[in-house]
């Protein structure tokens, strides 16, 4: 929650922030709709930490008022003890006055130290700010708890040309092999780190292993050239801007048509229609909170079987049952070995909107998988 949202712009004159009195005043019994009690508790606490500061020292920055912050410390006293949290105990609850902060430290011998007030502060606060943080940890691991089973190895993806052909090498640790076409995809072995898959990383992955193309915009091509669709490309275009903004090459990388699973049995066997539902994903974006989130883009040929052409040449689609079934069955099946799927429709993506479409998605996407900050 952003300190703005307790406040208005005032007059620009006299007064630059006005406290929001009636939304102070609810906090008491409750957060507002569409926070929790957590995000409310920080914001506060930043407020408070930093206005006290603020006064003990130059003075600057500072949004309360000698009678707003009173109304302050007890909303956030109602908003810690909602947590279960110990609230911090004020030796003064004013900023002037025989109950303020400045006849405090003039009391307790800092009159002539910044420092020794910013440490009075901390010391009132910072116990509180800890324990705020200990439990936005505990939110924060508890998101992927239930995550995909098993340890990261390998991302083999981007096959640009014929398909590659694998084996299971070694079964006790679960070591792939491609033996044909290895040549048409990338493979990327390196440690994952805990924030997951970055542009920054595969960029630097890239240049290790590509040294007579090591550059960013090369990467970034190559990774390109696997897209077979309009819609696809689309998605990669729309998603890869974003690396050039302020903090995009620590934005999750976008790895394009990634091999899920393989089995070469399945498919000359002749019971199912390729090698399984969904040989690779679309998309895969491995998130600072450890998702792992598939994008596909599903064309007609995911649900409908082409019939032959009219006396015009144009060509329809019947849809099939079986194979939406499929599809569908597969998304479970992903869903509850931890991955978080999204689909859009390849129609939707040659809209004259689609462009916007994409990019307000991958907002929202990021903002929910952003690791939180105290």
């Amino acid at each position: 929650m952003e300190l703005e949202a307790f406040f208005s712009s005032g007059d620009g004159w006299g007064e630059s922030w006005v406290l929001n009195v009636g939304l102070i005043e609810s906090l008491r019994f409750g957060p507002p709709d569409g926070h929790t009690d957590l995000d409310v508790a920080i914001a506060l606490t930043r407020l408070l930490y930093g206005d006290f500061v603020s006064y003990g020292t130059d003075g600057r920055d500072r949004r309360l008022t000698n009678d707003t912050v009173a109304l302050v410390i007890k909303a956030h006293r109602a908003v810690i003890e909602r947590l279960a949290l110990d609230p911090p105990v004020w030796p003064f609850r004013t900023f002037d006055g025989p109950r303020g902060f400045g006849s405090y430290w003039r009391d307790n011998d800092m009159s002539g130290s910044w420092k020794a007030r910013r440490d009075c502060v901390e010391k009132i606060l910072g116990p509180t700010k800890d324990a705020l943080e200990e439990l936005r940890e505990l939110e924060y691991e508890s998101r992927f708890r239930n995550g995909p089973a098993g340890n990261f190895k390998n991302l083999i993806f981007a096959a640009d040309g014929e398909k590659p052909e694998m084996v299971l090498r070694d079964a006790v640790n679960n070591d792939v092999e491609i033996v044909r076409n290895a040549h048409t995809c990338l493979v990327f072995t390196d440690p994952l780190p805990p924030q997951g898959l970055t542009w920054r990383q595969m960029v630097a992955w890239w240049t290790k292993n590509h040294p007579s193309d090591a550059d960013e915009k090369t990467a970034a091509s190559r990774l390109y050239r696997s897209l077979d669709s309009v819609p696809e490309q689309l998605v990669m275009r729309t998603y890869c801007a974003r690396y050039a903004e302020d903090g995009g090459f620590d934005l999750p990388a976008l790895i394009p048509q990634v091999y899920l699973h393989y089995d070469p049995y399945t498919r000359r066997s002749g019971k199912q229609s390729g090698a399984l539902p969904r040989q690779r994903m679309d998309f895969l974006l491995l998130a600072p909170d450890r998702a792992r989130i598939v994008i596909e883009v599903d064309g007609v040929q995911h649900y409908g079987r082409p019939n032959p052409p009219d006396d015009k040449g144009r060509i329809t689609h019947t849809a099939v049952p079986r194979l939406y079934a499929e599809m569908v069955a597969e998304d479970r099946r992903l869903r509850l070995a931890g991955y978080e799927i999204y689909r859009f429709g390849g129609w939707e993506l040659t809209q004259p909107h689609a462009g916007q479409l994409v990019e307000d998605f991958f907002t929202e996407l990021l903002a929910r998988h952003q690791k939180p900050a105290l």
